[in-house]
């Protein structure tokens, strides 16, 4: 197990050493507190309306921006991941180390998950405290707030992988950039798209009533926000999915969600064996 940890923890140091060499700390936490910031300034108003504190109606704003931002920051951290140092000649260099391949790669995850997890946490936070200043009892949303903050580490970690994956594939930075935003616009803003054209066609048919649940399930971003949504008390303030996070099953979504990271990072694995000096 020493000899797991070892290589992994300084693998894992100098990731995130590059990191912050790279000023992705600085970026993807500034980036997550101007969007959480501006969300919990808009998302305080309805709270009136709703009937609901302040900080729940913010956890729900603060899901669609997580569904969005979040995997598109783990894309632009991963996606050179492997072509990068393939690019530089560095990676030929680290496979001749005394260790898996997939140890090297679980080195890259921990740092880039860190990352991930600092910028998430930083915006989440800013943005319970403008709610708390607006709502003294808006400390009634911590809980819903927690478990945004975890399953949105959980999803960025599924794109991570997903970006090691196709850094892997790839072999060249710009077509593994390519491939990271073709799969971010697929799999979070045309693949709701395609299913609401194909729910409208159907006209509460087969597809609306027994597919759809599953679709949802499948993809790991709707999956995310159905988790979220489920036990919000502002559902109906959020998205479109307000209606479908009421039908299925809480813990169907956080099976998803749990599964997702496990499922991408062997397959990350799976691209990085592939891979030849």
């Amino acid at each position: 197990m020493t000899a797991l940890v070892r290589p992994v923890a300084a693998l894992g140091a100098t990731e995130f050493r590059i990191a912050l060499r790279n000023r992705w700390v600085t970026i993807t936490v500034a980036m997550m507190a101007l969007f959480a910031l501006v969300l919990s300034a808009a998302g305080s108003a309805p709270t009136g309306d709703v009937g609901v504190d302040a900080l729940s109606v913010t956890v729900a704003s603060l899901t669609s921006l997580g569904v969005y931002l979040v995997p598109l920051m783990a894309l632009l951290m991963s996606f050179d991941a492997v072509a990068g140092e393939m690019e530089r000649g560095t990676l030929s260099l680290t496979l001749t180390y005394p260790v898996s391949r997939g140890a090297i790669l679980l080195g890259k995850f921990a740092a880039h998950l860190a990352v991930l997890a600092i910028a998430v946490g930083a915006g989440y936070g800013l943005a319970a405290v403008a709610a708390l200043v607006a709502d003294p009892e808006a400390v009634e949303g911590l809980p819903a707030l927690w478990r945004l903050f975890w399953s949105s580490v959980l999803l960025g970690a599924v794109f991570l992988c997903i970006g090691y994956a196709l850094s892997a594939m790839a072999r060249r930075p710009g077509a593994a950039a390519g491939l990271a935003i073709g799969v971010w616009l697929a799999v979070v803003v045309l693949y709701d798209l395609g299913l609401l054209a194909a729910v409208v066609a159907d006209g509460g048919g087969v597809f609306t009533t027994r597919a759809l649940p599953w679709l949802l399930l499948a993809n790991p971003a709707d999956a995310f926000r159905l988790f979220n949504l489920a036990a919000s008390e502002a559902t109906a303030a959020a998205s479109g999915l307000g209606g479908a996070a009421q039908t299925i099953p809480a813990y169907h979504a956080l099976i998803s969600v749990l599964l997702w990271p496990v499922v991408a990072f062997a397959l990350a694995v799976a691209a990085l064996r592939r891979v030849t000096p």
